[in-house]
């Protein structure tokens, strides 16, 4: 299937894939760009899911909803320098849609490792997981996709539990000036998440912080922003 309206990277359309009446992504599939077509990825998808290709998706690699967009780095990607963390930052802009990274960790590409954390994690606040090769992509994209559309337990008969902090998360939020260990687990207790704390405002951060540290902290993603407002908008 093939969509005329939506024009290759922008982003504002891709929650409206249109594999569907009603432009929701149907249970059990997941939508894939053209360029994977043929691919081993591609191939270990169609054993486990339906797999709609649509050739104007911009950016996006992989649809497991109409809520998630993936961006897959592989491993000549991360090696090669390509405009890779261009096309993850158009992803970043696109506030609707929840925004996942996965990038190929080789032995090849391991050197590559922390600045790819650094960049997705705390400068776009997105999500990241490392896969060793497009075949434990595949099966990370089939889980997501089953996850995604699974039957929700009653919120009111369910106790949500308290999910620990990530350690590398609570190690990068320490890179933030002047925001040490005890800051930093604060800080992710109080917003959940990296892009919770950058998209929170200074008042609201300043309750848990301090004033002046919180004047820091919303001018520290004020900047790491704005190296990315003008990134050229042909990036597909």
């Amino acid at each position: 299937m093939t969509s005329s309206s939506m024009r290759s990277g922008d982003l504002s359309q891709i929650p409206c894939t249109p594999v569907n009446e009603g432009g929701r992504v149907p249970p059990g599939c997941i939508v894939t760009s053209q360029r994977w077509k043929g691919s081993e990825l591609v191939k270990t998808l169609k054993g486990r899911l339906k797999v709609v290709i649509e050739d104007n998706l911009g950016v996006i690699d992989f649809h497991p909803s109409n809520e998630a967009g993936v961006i897959y780095v592989s491993e000549t990607d991360l090696v090669a320098g390509s405009n890779f963390k261009q096309k993850i930052a158009k992803l970043r802009k696109a506030n609707s849609l929840r925004g996942i990274v996965i990038a190929e960790l080789t032995p090849v590409s391991n050197q590559y490792y922390g600045e790819l954390q650094k960049f997705v994690i705390l400068e776009l606040g997105l999500r990241l997981l490392f896969v060793s090769s497009q075949a434990e992509a595949a099966n990370l994209l089939i889980q997501m996709v089953n996850e995604e559309h699974k039957p929700h337990a009653n919120p009111f008969l369910v106790k949500r539990r308290k999910q620990p902090i990530d350690a590398v998360v609570l190690t990068l939020v320490q890179l933030i000036p002047n925001v040490g260990p005890v800051k930093a687990k604060h800080l992710l207790q109080k917003f959940g998440s990296i892009r919770g704390i950058s998209n929170a405002s200074e008042e609201a951060i300043a309750e848990v912080v301090g004033k002046s540290k919180a004047s820091n902290i919303r001018s520290f993603f004020l900047h790491k922003t704005s190296l990315f407002a003008n990134q050229p908008p042909s990036v597909t």
